[in-house]
């Protein structure tokens, strides 16, 4: 069959000395059985109907909100949710509010006066700057006293948490989700974006949302990739992650670093920005490559060191972490 409806004008997507790329759309030619594949175990983890696959994360989410909002919807947003649904919520044509964050008062206060049509809840599932659990399970509650649809970014929790299953499954949650958004790229380590939710949805998508129709697919391989992936186990590495967390939490509260961790992710908040700056110099002079974290992603005066454990940490991994956080706070 001669294709007609590629964007492979030079025809080196198909040069095998370098590597195939799909080169359109999925709505035109960039469709493929793997795709159908992943997805139909993506939407399986969560108990949903359906998924789809974006190439990335963030335009995972811009589809989302984007499709799912419209100008009979008001979107409630945690205040500190992710930059993606910041992004995804100005785009959309509903009402924004946004509440205090993981404050359920707040949002029971925001929520009493919408007379909109649709009402949507959108959070987190663990906060990507804080490392805090959304508290979805009394979330839950309000959404179903209003007759609110949850909206779960779990692209910190997915593949991690919950035996896998994240966030919502992790808190005993997971059926009253309505829809999850998540990243393959961070607790899977492959490539592109996801969205999980009921047929209706990845229809409306399918036909309305703009960064999964106007964008090229991902290639076969990169597809491939993922779903070797999640044909792994990876309970054993869960299981080392969790010791990790426990291990580096504990010695870094020894130093009066942190208060206890919910999570893998840890902040070391510094506050002052070029302190942070320094800290973050000092931890590089002994071999630890960790960012300083300052505005606009985090407020004003809530610098920081986000500490990202990993299940491939060694106890000497561990142990010269802490002698450089140490070091550092000693000297900054």
């Amino acid at each position: 069959m001669i294709n007609l409806g590629s964007n492979n004008y030079l025809g080196i997507s198909l040069n095998d000395d370098i590597g195939e790329h799909s080169s359109s759309s999925r709505l035109i030619s960039g469709n493929h059985t793997s795709y159908d594949t992943l997805e139909n175990i993506l939407a399986s983890n969560h108990s949903h109907e359906r998924a789809l696959v974006y190439p990335t994360g963030y335009m995972a989410v811009l589809g989302a909100i984007t499709s799912l909002g419209a100008s009979n919807c008001t979107i409630l947003s945690d205040q500190l949710n992710h930059a993606s649904i910041i992004d995804g919520c100005r785009l959309s044509n509903s009402k924004i509010r946004i509440f205090e964050h993981n404050d359920m008062d707040d949002l029971r206060i925001k929520i009493r006066d919408i007379d909109t049509e649709d009402i949507l809840i959108v959070t987190e599932g663990i906060f990507s700057m804080d490392g805090d659990y959304s508290l979805l399970p009394e979330i839950v509650e309000v959404a179903e006293e209003h007759n609110a649809f949850i909206l779960l970014d779990d692209a910190h929790g997915d593949f991690v948490v919950g035996n896998g299953h994240g966030t919502a499954a992790e808190l005993s949650v997971e059926g009253t989700i309505y829809a999850t958004v998540s990243s393959l790229s961070k607790g899977l380590g492959a490539l592109g974006g996801y969205v999980s939710s009921n047929n209706e949805v990845a229809d409306v998508q399918v036909n309305s949302s703009r960064p999964f129709v106007y964008t090229s697919a991902l290639p076969q391989g990169l597809i491939c990739n993922a779903i070797r992936r999640l044909e792994m186990d990876l309970d054993l590495r869960r299981q080392q992650l969790c010791r990790n967390v426990r291990r580096l939490s504990k010695g870094l509260e020894s130093l009066g670093l942190c208060s206890g961790s919910q999570s893998h992710i840890i902040p070391i908040v510094i506050g002052d920005e070029q302190r942070a700056v320094r800290f973050a110099e000092k931890l590089a002079a002994s071999d630890i490559y960790a960012k300083a974290i300052r505005y606009p992603t985090v407020p004003y005066n809530s610098a920081r060191i986000r500490v990202s454990v990993t299940a491939t940490m060694s106890n000497q991994d561990i142990e010269d972490i802490l002698s450089g956080f140490e070091s550092a706070q000693r000297l900054t």
